[in-house]
């Protein structure tokens, strides 16, 4: 049996997933006008609109109903909610329960990873028994059955595969990684570069300027993940390159139009406030930054992001402290010594 803890477009995609595997579903939504629709009229209008969901998924506003004798517990509330929600879900959670978790962002005031929040607040469960899930997937292609292909990290491949059988479908491709640190940042990470990329766009740039911001902001991500203790490698695959790649030229990316909105002059208040999706970026913007400083890595990108969505930096005197920095090489941490000199 499966739990899916929150009712966003992710939750609802990987619930109608697994429920269209045969397994039965009870996820638990915020709202109780969420739940009503998903248990009614089997839709989820405001967060997964168009999307017909299986009549066999039970919704429930109780996080003890859905969670509780559950073999799989799929977490996929924001990253600023995940501590509170996971507290309350905890006393309910059987010690070999397997927790699935597919939130991209970092703790805000510990800087702290999803799986890292899990593991402190449900202390009874196998650190390695908590999984995580991330990749190039934007929930309404998945819901509707466009080959997608995703990544699943923990150090114990025992529980990378058996999540990796739960979730694999002939048109959801499942890899397993165990990087889970790397998985991690590079989900939550590439929110980040998508908001400077987006703003880019708002401010009528061209792809000549939107491929800089990808690439150097995938420098970026890998520099601050390896001070952090991930694998090199893992900023190349899935969950690196393919989820930056997507979330930072796709129209469906939440982050990447909050960046475009930014770059044509509204304010961060307004754009959240006309919206009910969680931009993860925002979040994450600010986390990577404090822990960047505490880390003394340098990270150019995220740091014009920051001060422009917090400081009040304009979009374009963010572009020129960029392109006025001073000259470097392009492969400075890995490549020294290959120049001749004449």
């Amino acid at each position: 049996m499966i739990g899916v803890i929150g009712a966003g477009g992710w939750g609802t995609a990987l619930a109608k997933l697994c429920a269209e595997k045969g397994f039965p579903v009870a996820l638990w939504a915020m709202e109780e006008e969420v739940a009503s629709e998903i248990n009614n009229q089997h839709t989820n209008q405001v967060f997964l609109p168009g999307i017909r969901l299986p009549e066999s998924i039970h919704a429930s506003t109780s996080i003890a109903e859905v969670v509780s004798q559950k073999n799989y517990i799929i977490t996929a509330v924001p990253s600023k909610w995940l501590r509170h929600v996971v507290r309350k879900m905890a006393s309910f959670v059987g010690e070999q329960t397997v927790i699935i978790s597919v939130t991209k962002g970092l703790e805000v005031d510990s800087y702290k990873t999803m799986s890292a929040v899990i593991t402190e607040e449900i202390p009874q469960i196998n650190p390695n028994a908590i999984v995580s899930l991330s990749g190039p997937n934007h929930a309404e292609e998945v819901a509707r059955n466009i080959p997608s292909v995703t990544v699943v990290a923990t150090p114990a491949l025992y529980y990378a595969e058996k999540v990796q059988d739960l979730l694999v479908t002939p048109l959801f491709r499942v890899y397993t990684n165990p990087d889970r640190i790397g998985v991690q940042l590079g989900g939550a990470l590439k929110n980040v570069i998508a908001l400077a990329a987006g703003i880019s766009d708002g401010l009528g740039f061209g792809d000549n300027t939107k491929a800089a911001l990808i690439t150097r902001g995938l420098v970026e991500i890998a520099r601050l993940g390896t001070a952090l203790g991930a694998q090199t490698p893992t900023f190349s695959g899935l969950s690196g390159t393919g989820d930056l790649f997507v979330t930072a030229s796709s129209v469906h990316s939440r982050n990447s139009w909050a960046g475009r909105e930014l770059g044509k002059g509204k304010t961060l208040a307004e754009i959240t406030g006309s919206t009910r999706m969680i931009i993860e970026g925002v979040t994450t913007a600010e986390a990577a930054y404090k822990l960047a400083q505490q880390l003394k890595v340098e990270l150019p990108i995220t740091s014009i992001t920051y001060h422009i969505l917090f400081d009040g930096l304009s979009p374009k005197e963010g572009v020129g402290h960029l392109m006025e920095r001073s000259p470097i090489h392009e492969m400075e941490e890995t490549i020294t010594g290959t120049y001749v000199w004449e």
